[in-house]
């Protein structure tokens, strides 16, 4: 089975002979094609055709990121488990069923924070009760009337909202935020928050690929024209267990430091190289991490319980069965 690698440095990716090779400033270095299934460039690559075409024979997956941190697109190769039925099916229930999916995912959204809140709250942090009997009452009851897609998307941001506001009960003073800006971000906070959903996403992305549901067409939000908008809809209820997890760890364990780790301009601050670098080893330790799951009965690991959400979404599609996203609180 491959691995991820990840190309911090400005350099050429190449093909050469039967390897991946990265050429920059630094030197050159061979990848063997069989020990990878995905790359992430984070900083300006250049490839060509010959490369592509090899990566694409190989099933390797290519995400690139901007300047900023953000996502710009993913080379994949061709879609081999393309399912028309299925993408017939999936269009069907969206036009029947958006609002019961589109429900399920707000309300695994506002099940992972209360999960991810409530450790703080044990451990002394007792002004987090209303925001938890928030999250387990007037968002339960809002879920429970007949509203429209608009509404229900408010009620999200609302969620985001105070969840971000709670920062300042166990975050230190340096990375607390204001409020939520994607581009450019503005403090420490909105960069690894950007940054890390950019990351999940992509990730989202590479694991939808790896089933046959048809990535254009989304549930909570609207399916729209160059963008995988479904990867928007299944990577929302792992950003409390998978982003924000990652974020606290690296801040409150100071292994990310504001002067030593991030770009400081004008009007926008950025992880460094280095800080990149940090993020990334946390982030991918915690999508590697392997938690009993409750209904296979066996050790399954955060990435695959992205891409089992797909399978969720698929047997309710095709079979009708009930929709439930990752829920942290049925692990235990």
């Amino acid at each position: 089975m491959g691995q991820t690698k990840y190309v911090f440095s400005m350099g050429e990716l190449k093909r050469k002979d039967n390897s991946i090779a990265f050429a920059s400033e630094k030197g050159s270095r061979d990848i063997p094609v069989e020990a990878v299934k995905e790359i992430y460039c984070f900083n300006e690559v250049t490839v060509n055709t010959k490369f592509l075409d090899f990566a694409a024979k190989a099933g390797i997956t290519v995400h690139f990121f901007n300047y900023y941190g953000h996502y710009s697109g993913t080379f994949y190769p061709k879609e081999s488990l393309i399912s028309g039925s299925l993408t017939i099916k999936q269009s069907k229930a969206y036009l029947e069923s958006r609002m019961y999916i589109a429900k399920a995912i707000v309300q695994g959204i506002a099940g992972n924070i209360h999960e991810l809140l409530y450790h703080y709250y044990r451990h002394e942090k007792k002004e987090l009760k209303p925001f938890l009997d928030w999250l387990k009452t007037e968002v339960q009851g809002y879920l429970n009337k007949d509203i429209d897609i608009k509404q229900l998307l408010f009620i999200e941001g609302q969620i985001w909202q105070q969840f971000y506001e709670s920062f300042k009960y166990y975050l230190p003073e340096d990375f607390l935020v204001n409020k939520r800006v994607k581009r450019p971000p503005d403090n420490p906070m909105n960069a690894l928050i950007s940054f890390g959903n950019s990351m999940l996403y992509a990730k989202t992305v590479s694991q939808i690929y790896n089933t046959h549901l048809n990535q254009s067409i989304s549930f909570l939000h609207e399916p729209g024209e160059g963008r995988f908008s479904l990867s928007l809809d299944l990577c929302e209820v792992f950003k409390p267990v998978i982003v924000y997890k990652t974020i606290f760890e690296v801040v409150n364990k100071k292994k990310l430091q504001v002067g030593k780790h991030f770009d400081k301009k004008l009007n926008y601050c950025l992880l460094n190289e280095n800080g990149k670098k940090i993020f990334v080893e946390s982030f991918n330790e915690r999508l590697d991490s392997v938690f009993e799951h409750p209904t296979l009965k066996r050790k399954v690991s955060y990435n695959t319980a992205i891409k089992l959400d797909g399978y969720k979404l698929i047997k309710h599609i095709a079979e009708g069965k009930p929709f439930k996203p990752f829920s942290l609180k049925e692990l235990k």
